[in-house]
């Protein structure tokens, strides 16, 4: 939950590939106040059943960018989704082209922002969410 003072984040992932949520993938949480500023590395979780991550470390006051990492190599590794697939080949051992993914995007105090991945083997996109 937000205040005036911090924002908050949350993210959920859906594997296009299979039209599922993506379970038990890692997720990192970095934040930093200004665009010279160092990041700082909040902590870390991993998408339940539903593909979404409850647990993410509030933000601290002041922040005004966030980075999330995804690990999705190991998604597709553990998980074999790639390999079900039947219309795509594999690529490397993995299974999958992006090995991670990083998001970075700017944040405003009191606001909320759900950050949706949208992913696949040989692609990704995001969104601001609601």
């Amino acid at each position: 939950m937000s205040t005036d003072t911090t924002a908050s984040v949350s993210t959920h992932i859906l594997d296009t590939s299979i039209g599922r949520p993506a379970e038990g993938v890692a997720i990192t949480l970095a934040a930093r106040s200004g665009f010279d500023a160092q990041w700082i590395t909040l902590g870390g979780s991993a998408t339940d059943a539903d593909g979404r991550c409850k647990d993410l470390p509030a933000l601290p006051e002041g922040t005004t960018h966030v980075r999330l990492g995804f690990e999705t190599e190991a998604y597709f590794f553990n998980k074999k989704q790639a390999e079900a697939q039947q219309d795509a080949p594999r690529v490397r051992d993995s299974g999958a082209f992006f090995p991670e993914v990083t998001i970075t995007f700017a944040v405003t105090p009191g606001e909320h922002y759900h950050v949706p991945l949208l992913l696949n083997p040989f692609g990704y996109s995001v969104y601001r969410g609601s």
